[in-house]
């Protein structure tokens, strides 16, 4: 893959590293604040991040093992999480080559539909199952997770972008 002009080289990711940050989002998503609508899916968040950046560590049958993870933590119908997350990485997967040659600003702004899609999606099936509407402050939680995007690729890319061996003569 040629690279843009500027772009830094990154190291291979480390999976210790991987799988940690995606069970720090998810003990973040349990954090007993109680479920507000507004609040961003952090889980959700690191795993577009790594189904864009690593899509073979990260794949769909983790996230539905987070999914129902989070149904069981949350008490939601069983597969809720599961599906949305489900879908949610397969569209990542899905446009993971074409999302890594733009900026991480326009990034953040092409994820949104992700994010939307699924906490559509979400709604769809607790309202379908006879649960009740949240609230239009729903509608901020796609947006706030877009908003953490760059903030994501930032902590998220640390690791990787040291250098292997620093020295003075080696300019990575």
């Amino acid at each position: 893959m040629i690279m843009r002009q500027g772009q830094q080289l990154l190291l291979p990711a480390n999976p210790l590293f991987v799988w940690g940050s995606l069970i720090v989002a998810m003990l973040l998503n349990m954090l007993p604040l109680g479920r507000v609508p507004w609040m961003p899916d952090f889980l959700a968040l690191v795993l577009v991040f790594w189904n864009v950046h690593q899509p073979l560590r990260v794949g769909i049958g983790a996230a539905f093992v987070f999914g129902l993870t989070m149904d069981v933590h949350q008490a939601a119908l069983l597969g809720q999480h599961a599906w949305a997350y489900t879908a949610l990485c397969f569209f990542a997967t899905s446009i993971h080559r074409r999302l890594l040659w733009f900026t991480v600003p326009s990034q953040a702004l092409q994820v949104l539909p992700l994010f939307v899609a699924a906490h559509a999606l979400e709604l769809g099936i607790r309202l379908a199952s006879g649960g009740v509407f949240p609230g239009w402050t729903l509608a901020l939680a796609p947006a706030s997770e877009a908003l953490l995007w760059p903030v994501a690729s930032i902590l998220l890319l640390a690791p990787q972008r040291r250098a292997p061996d620093r020295d003075q003569n080696r300019p990575l």
